[in-house]
């Protein structure tokens, strides 16, 4: 589809009085006319959806009138003054959330949304002395964590003064003892006919805190209110709407999805897609662990349509159902976030599936709430190096290292402006003025290029190599260097080079049995890089490379291994 018949569906879609028009605010800010205002209000809708199924884990299904019941009883323990049973928590309270994906994290979440407290969800791999640090952050009023989080939390808890509520789940036989301490298995059944607490919340109270991921320092702790989140909501609506009629199908029309959601919920990818899912009745299905053969039975056995996750699992399910011969034949939808995708993946899609499974990617960051731009079907085909285009309560701006706007063609910093930005930095004023503008711009940090309205993002600013004087952008040597057909993963660093500054440096994860030399990926690298873009240093390994928990490869942790290597 050419860019003026996809300016002629956006068009449809927001014009005034359309599902998603927006009007611009007394701060100069982009918001939806319409739609629920805060995340209680959204959550309510979900009770229409009855006895169709929410969540699905290992431990069973969960459906939508069950998770309604539920995060109401569990609202009401929180508001509930103690005398009564209850925690005798108020609206700002912070709730923290620290738990795998089990469907009491959907539970606990929506529940402080309908309470009208602020979740906090944590990062479920951090270790206790991670966990501490957000903790003394975050002032919590309640902890819900599982049993393996609850060993870790535990040192903070017995230090706390005064000690807050804590609920355990899944305690997989650890004892769970101590003074404001609960069992989730021991509270009351539900009852589906009783609502969430009488609580009024407005649309600019926070909703959530969410610690970023903390690869080049201590994590921040990003403040979203109701309003944010309610874009953010809405985004992903309109990307499947838009993505819908550039195929010519109504959209709304359908079974609804069945997504395997593989990233953690504490990630914003994560809220895009249980988002989605939620706003249209949809199911997600969910893992223990990322297991390639274990996701394979899962959209066989359950009929997934959509499936989400980082690059890195999506290559791997990829190659796998290629090596059992799996068509996938219930798979309509396939996206990737959380981290930069190679451009190689939608040819490798299409090549096998055609155009029956719609490849989908876009960007986001925790300090938009999820995905903000969006890329899908014919056009990610056409264009695969790009992220798509914004929704339409965002606002891009590239811009020169002064702030001011660069001409389509020209590489700058990638700044955003719109309805699902965060307000800012949980007890940080010096880094929320740092990463905002006075006129409401948020600088991502990202080096971008736009073209016919289409942004694709280059590379971060600080992964930037610059090779004795010339400007060397990682994205654009990892992509190549995807495209060898031995590299299964690709990551580029600069090292420090005593004349040049920088060198450029690569690190592999190549597949079984490959033969493929450093001095071979060089020389394929050159027939599609300038000669200083071309790695000096390769680093072959048949292991995965370092990530954290969200599945961004820890380039620090490469660079020290290449120092010693």
């Amino acid at each position: 589809m050419d860019a003026d018949a996809v300016d002629s569906v956006e068009a449809l879609l927001t014009a005034p009085g359309a599902p998603f028009a927006v009007v611009r605010g007394e701060d100069g800010r982009l918001s939806y006319a319409d739609g629920p205002r805060t995340l209680r209000e959204f959550a309510e809708t979900t009770w229409a959806f009855g006895d169709t199924p929410f969540v699905i884990s290992e431990n069973g299904c969960m459906t939508y009138g069950e998770f309604f019941a539920a995060a109401c009883a569990l609202a009401r323990r929180f508001t509930d003054d103690e005398s009564a049973g209850g925690y005798g928590l108020r609206p700002g309270d912070r709730a923290v959330i620290a738990m795998r994906n089990h469907p009491e994290w959907q539970v606990a979440f929506w529940a402080a949304q309908l309470a009208g407290l602020v979740a906090v969800p944590l990062n479920g791999w951090w270790t206790a002395g991670e966990f501490a640090y957000a903790l003394d952050d975050c002032g919590p009023a309640v902890l819900v964590v599982d049993g393996e989080r609850y060993e870790r939390v535990r040192p903070w808890l017995d230090a706390a003064s005064p000690r807050p509520w804590t609920l355990v789940c899944h305690e997989e036989g650890r004892e769970v003892s101590g003074g404001r301490v609960e069992r989730y298995a021991d509270l009351p059944t539900p009852d589906p006919q009783l609502g969430p607490p009488d609580v009024d919340i407005d649309p600019s109270a926070d909703a959530t805190i969410l610690y970023t991921s903390g690869t080049t320092g201590r994590p921040k702790g990003a403040v979203a209110t109701h309003h944010a989140h309610m874009g953010a909501v809405t985004g992903p609506r309109y990307a499947a709407a838009r993505a819908a009629l550039t195929r010519g199908i109504m959209p709304g029309q359908g079974p609804a999805p069945i997504g395997l959601l593989t990233f953690p919920f504490f990630h914003v990818a994560a809220f895009t897609g249980f988002y989605a899912a939620m706003g249209v009745g949809g199911t997600i299905v969910v893992l223990r662990k990322w297991d390639t053969d274990a996701a394979l039975a899962m959209i066989r056995e359950h009929g997934i349509t959509s499936f989400g996750g980082v690059p890195a699992t999506a290559l791997q399910l990829l190659e796998r159902a290629k090596e059992l011969g799996d068509e996938l034949p219930t798979l309509t939808g396939f996206s990737t976030g959380g981290a930069a995708a190679p451009p190689g993946i939608v040819a490798r899609l299409t090549d096998r599936y055609g155009e029956r499974i719609e490849p989908r990617n876009g960007y986001g960051l925790t300090e938009t709430l999820g995905g903000v731009l969006s890329n899908a079907g014919d056009e990610y085909r056409s264009w695969p190096g790009s992220v798509g285009r914004p929704a339409p309560a965002v606002e891009v701006r590239i811009a020169d290292p002064l702030g001011e706007p660069v001409a389509d063609g020209e590489v700058g910093e990638l700044c955003l402006r719109g309805q699902p930005l965060i307000r800012g930095y949980w007890n940080s004023p010096d880094a929320t003025g740092a990463a905002f503008t006075a006129d409401g711009w948020f600088r991502t940090g990202d080096l971008a290029v736009r073209s016919e309205g289409r942004v694709s993002v280059v590379d971060r600013i600080k992964d930037l190599v610059i090779r004795g004087g010339e400007n060397v952008h990682c994205v654009e040597v990892e992509a190549v260097l995807h495209d060898h057909p031995d590299v299964l993963e690709a990551a580029v660093v600069g090292i420090p080079h005593p004349v040049l500054g920088e060198e450029v440096a690569a690190v592999l994860r190549t597949r079984p049995g490959s033969t493929a030399t450093p001095d071979d990926i060089r020389t394929f690298a050159a027939k599609s890089l300038a000669a200083f873009k071309v790695p000096t240093h390769v680093l072959l390994q048949h292991s995965e490379l370092p990530r954290n928990a969200t599945g961004k490869i820890l380039k620090r942790q490469l660079r020290e291994s290449l120092a010693v290597s």
